[in-house]
């Protein structure tokens, strides 16, 4: 069975302002050719198809565009929510749209009832397990302590059992929606961090033939069997060195994978770079970054006079712009955000204690802090899909 892989389509998201959904539209444009194309047998979708819970009507109605033309070519799909999904405005007329061979998957309590394709080997099994928030789900999974290695474990186990009672030779994919260690993150995704953990590992999906996952932006293989397709587009400078793509998965009779990387239509590449503002404007070797969406960092002592003006009329697709004074660590010029980047709030929150009172909190106050952040973000969670 050949398996189109992708993830994280983010529709309704912009870029530093810029609206990408003409660039969303060309990307939807690419799969329903490569799916034409390439012979496709099924397509699946590992999370984040929208950017937000309420997304705006025009990523509806792109997303509504995606889902009447992969059904025309009669093409399974099978989809997931994700984290910035909506999971109940995302599954609304799961049950109707599934007569059309797009059967989305956004009940945890589904976890082990897969979607069932054939092809002329047997029955392949497709597993969704939407993206799983640790506290609205550890009842329904039945498990202690809130966490993500915790949900995402008795899911699979749910899986597993099920798997064992299908036809001998059933091959078996997991759609999965999660940080999985190994995984090298960028700046464009939402923190998932619970009890201190962002990650699990990957033994967790142990026992099925393929795991295709999201969330995380750039394409990565964690093992033969276990993949990230990454996000189609680019959303944050961090993804720059990015290529951005989806997997063609081949599935053989025993279960054997191959699998071939595909490259995504690009609207406009991305550059970052760095130096004094003359410097940049300047530099021979730039030239190449003309067309580029740029971010600029100017290492300038004194912050320049019209900086922008002057960067966006050599490099006129310049969207973002990031003051560094090249100053030592120590110096207490050095700005506060500067001073706080790369660290996660629960390591802030420790900073502050250990500010205010000249040591930082022991390990039960440690635990406390950690605990009212993922209070709160539980509430967030609750309230989003509340809306």
């Amino acid at each position: 069975m050949r398996i189109l892989h992708t993830s994280d389509w983010h529709l309704g998201r912009s870029f530093h302002r810029v609206n990408m959904l003409g660039a969303q539209a060309g990307f939807i444009g690419h799969l329903v050719a490569t799916v034409r194309e390439r012979a496709v047998d099924a397509v699946v979708v590992s999370g984040d198809v929208y950017d937000r819970a309420v997304p705006p009507l025009a990523a509806v109605e792109l997303f509504d565009d995606a889902l009447h033309r992969l059904a025309a070519l009669g093409v399974p799909t099978v989809m997931i929510s994700g984290n910035h999904d909506s999971a109940r405005r995302l599954g609304v007329g799961a049950g109707l749209i599934d007569r059309a061979g797009i059967h989305l998957r956004t009940e945890p309590s589904a976890a082990g009832t897969p979607v069932v394709l054939a092809d002329a080997h047997g029955d392949v099994a497709f597993y969704g397990l939407p993206y799983l928030e640790p506290a609205l789900v550890k009842d329904e999974f039945g498990v202690d302590r809130a966490g993500h290695e915790a949900v995402l474990a008795a899911a699979m186990d749910r899986v597993r059992a099920d798997l064992a009672t299908r036809a001998p030779g059933t091959r078996s994919v997991v759609l999965a929606h999660a940080f999985v260690t190994g995984g090298r993150a960028s700046d464009s995704e939402r923190d998932i961090t619970v009890g201190g953990v962002a990650a699990v590992p990957a033994g967790v999906f142990d026992g099925v033939d393929y795991v295709a996952l999201g969330h995380l932006h750039g394409c990565q293989t964690l093992t033969e069997r276990v993949r990230y397709s990454g996000s189609p587009l680019a959303y944050s400078f961090s993804e720059a060195d990015q290529r951005k793509s989806m997997w063609l998965v081949d599935l053989d009779a025993g279960g054997a994978v191959s699998a071939e990387r595909l490259d995504c239509p690009a609207p406009r590449p991305l550059a970052r770079i760095r130096g004094t503002l003359e410097d940049l404007l300047a530099d021979p070797a730039l030239a190449r970054h003309t067309d580029a969406w740029v971010e600029a960092t100017l290492t300038d002592a004194v912050r320049p006079a019209d900086p922008m003006a002057r960067l966006t009329e050599r490099f006129p697709h310049t969207l973002s712009l990031v003051f560094a004074p090249e100053r030592a660590p120590d110096d207490p010029e050095v700005s506060y955000a500067r001073r706080l980047a790369g660290r996660s709030d629960q390591q802030i929150a420790e900073d502050f204690v250990a500010h205010v009172r000249g040591a930082g909190p022991d390990e039960r106050e440690a635990a406390v802090l950690r605990d009212a952040f993922d209070a709160v973000r539980a509430d967030a969670a609750v309230l989003e899909v509340a809306r």
